[in-house]
C-alpha cells in the first residue's frame, strides 16, 4: 500500500472546489476515461486583470488524482493566469505534503488541464501532448514530446520514474525500449550516461544519478510493468472476487447514508464493472465515488484495476436483445 500523507488524504476525503464553475470561462480537458484518468478544470477568470476568482474541477482517477485535482484549484484561486501557469507538477505535489513516486502522473495532469484552461480562455489552441510526437506508449496514449518533457522538468533517469510521472510504460510494456532511447538522449544532453535494466529487470542507476529523483517519500515497491504492487501470489479467481465484494461491503455504509449504493456487475480480468444506485446515480461526484472505489481495491487485490461504471437497466436490456 502507498504512504498518502494527510493533506492528500484530506484532499481525496473532503475535496474543495468539486464540481464545474458556474459562468466558467475557461475550460480545460485532459486525459481520457478509456485510459483511467481525465480531468475537466474549470475557472472564471476577471477580465480586466485577468485573476482567476473561482475555479472547479470534476476528475476520474483515483484518490491522487482527486486529490491533486482539489489542491490545484486553490492554488490558482487569487492568481492571475500568468502566475499559475509557473505552478509545476512538483508545486503540485509539495503542496500536498508529497506523493508516493507512482502517482506523480496526477500533479503532470493537473498541471496539463492548467495550461489547456488558459489557452481555452485566450483563444489559443493547446496542442495535446499526444498529438504532437511519435506515439510512444499506445495503452494510456503518451507520446515523445510529453515524456521528453516530464523528463527534463523533473530530472527522471529510468523507464520506472517515467512510468510514474506519465503512465507511459505501465501497461503492456512493449514501449519500454522506445523509452529507454529517450532516457539515453536526454541524459546524454544532461551530461550522464544511461544503464538499461538488465535482464531481471532490476533496475540500475545511471552513473551520477544516485539521487537524482527524491521526493522525501517512501517508495512502496520497486515497480516493473505496472505502477501498482504485485498481486498476491496464489490468489484463486474465487478469492479474488470475495475480496471485490468485501471491499464494496467496507464502502457501502458510507453510500447508503447518502442515500446510495454500489453494485458489483461483473469481473472481467482487470476490469471491475458496478452500478451505482441511488442518489450516487447521477451524481455530479459520481466520478470521486468511482475512483474512491477503484483505489481501495487497488490496494486490497495489489494490483492495478479499473472500476468502470455501468447503467444496470441499459446493461440488462442489451443482454435480453442478445439473448
Amino acid at each position: 500500500m502507498w504512504d498518502y500523507s494527510e493533506t492528500v488524504k484530506e484532499h481525496f476525503y473532503n475535496p474543495k472546489n468539486a464540481g464545474a464553475v458556474e459562468q466558467a470561462n475557461a475550460v480545460g480537458d485532459v486525459g481520457s476515461i478509456s485510459c483511467g484518468d481525465a480531468l475537466r478544470l474549470t475557472l472564471k477568470v476577471d477580465p480586466e486583470n485577468e485573476v482567476i476568482l473561482d475555479a472547479g474541477f470534476q476528475t476520474f482517477g483515483c484518490g491522487s488524482a482527486i486529490a491533486s485535482s482539489s489542491a490545484l484549484t486553490e492554488m490558482v484561486k487569487g492568481k492571475t493566469l500568468d502566475e499559475a501557469l509557473t505552478i509545476t507538477n512538483q508545486d503540485i505535489a509539495d503542496f500536498l505534503d508529497g506523493l508516493p513516486p507512482e502517482k506523480m502522473h496526477c500533479s503532470v495532469m493537473g498541471r496539463e488541464a492548467l495550461q489547456a484552461a488558459v489557452a481555452n480562455y485566450r483563444g489559443e489552441e493547446w496542442v495535446d501532448d499526444h498529438e504532437e510526437g511519435a506515439l510512444i506508449c499506445k495503452c494510456f496514449a503518451i507520446d515523445d514530446v510529453m515524456i521528453r518533457e516530464t523528463i527534463r522538468e523533473n530530472s527522471l533517469s529510468s523507464v520506472e520514474d517515467v512510468t510514474n510521472y506519465t503512465k507511459a510504460g505501465g501497461g503492456c510494456s512493449s514501449c519500454h525500449e522506445g523509452i529507454e532511447n529517450i532516457l539515453i538522449e536526454e541524459l546524454a544532453a544532461r551530461g550522464e550516461v544511461f544503464v538499461a535494466a538488465h535482464a531481471k529487470g532490476k533496475k540500475k542507476a545511471p552513473k551520477k544519478q544516485e539521487a537524482l529523483v527524491s521526493l522525501e517519500m517512501p517508495v512502496a515497491e520497486p515497480a516493473a510493468a505496472e505502477p501498482a504492487p504485485a498481486a498476491p501470489a496464489g490468489m484463486s479467481a474465487f478469492q479474488r472476487i470475495k475480496k471485490i465484494e468485501a471491499v464494496i461491503e467496507e464502502i457501502r455504509p458510507n453510500l447508503q447514508a447518502d442515500r446510495g449504493d454500489c453494485e458489483l456487475l461483473d469481473v472481467d480480468g482487470k476490469n471491475i464493472y458496478v452500478s451505482l444506485v441511488g442518489a450516487c446515480s447521477g451524481c455530479q461526484m459520481a466520478a470521486m465515488t468511482v475512483g474512491g472505489i477503484q483505489q481501495k481495491m487497488i490496494e486490497a487485490l495489489g494490483e492495478f484495476v479499473k472500476v468502470i461504471p455501468v447503467d444496470k437497466a441499459k446493461a440488462a436490456a442489451q443482454q435480453q436483445a442478445l439473448a
